[in-house]
């Protein structure tokens, strides 16, 4: 039996369910943490709201986090129904998921650090699924990559799954099987990435710092 983390994208969050509960079946102990993108980006342009990325991470206004939290909420809970009833819902800055306040030309947007909360493991304890909303307390934006990123670590995942709409990470036009954290760390500081794909390296770098096995689609990323 494992523990694993599986980080859900926005795009793809409600459609994921049953390789959540294919792991569970098996007999692992899986975590939840997902974003809601998509749908946040689409309800703060409703409302009139700048939409700005910085290095691949949003920037936050007093106004957008109120957009955020409503957006992972509706995501969190469409997860718990279609999970069932071994899903607990979690939003992240109620249990105590730790940031430090990020760059100034973020806004309210927070560097998750690896935090234990006890919600968490707790429902790992009981055969539960927690489902994990990105948010730190303050509250702070957090990236859901890097938060995930940050709970394997914190809550000592054997490995933790980025499942999103793309393969894998993509370098000079193919699907790489598997790269090292050195060679990434390389290619980032070269600017060889940009977009989506900066946050998800980044924070799997981090697992695999922190001793998580760590996999971006089908890409492995190993120290």
């Amino acid at each position: 039996m494992a523990r694993i983390v599986v980080k859900l994208g926005g795009r793809i969050a409600e459609g994921s369910t049953d390789r959540v509960l294919a792991l569970a079946d098996a007999g692992h102990e899986v975590c939840v943490v997902h974003g809601a993108g998509p749908q946040i980006s689409a309800e703060m342009e409703k409302r009139g709201l700048e939409v700005r990325f910085v290095r691949g991470r949003r920037y936050t206004s007093p106004e957008g986090l109120a957009v955020v939290r409503a957006s992972l909420q509706e995501i969190n809970e469409a997860l718990v129904a279609g999970i069932g009833s071994r899903a607990v819902g979690l939003m992240g800055d109620e249990i105590g998921l730790a940031a430090t306040v990020s760059t100034a030309d973020l806004g309210l947007v927070g560097d998750p650090v690896p935090s234990r909360p006890t919600a968490v493991l707790e429902a790992l304890a009981a055969g539960r699924i927690p489902v994990v909303s990105p948010l730190a307390r303050g509250p702070l934006n957090v990236n859901a990559d890097e938060a995930a990123a940050a709970l394997a670590v914190g809550i000592e995942a054997d490995r933790i799954d980025f499942i999103t709409d793309v393969p894998g990470v993509y370098l000079d036009g193919a699907v790489l099987g598997a790269i090292a954290v050195g060679e990434a760390e390389r290619l980032l500081a070269d600017g060889v990435f940009d977009g989506g794909i900066v946050p998800k390296l980044e924070a799997a770098i981090l697992a695999a710092k922190g001793g998580v096995r760590a996999a971006i689609g089908e890409t492995e990323v190993h120290p």
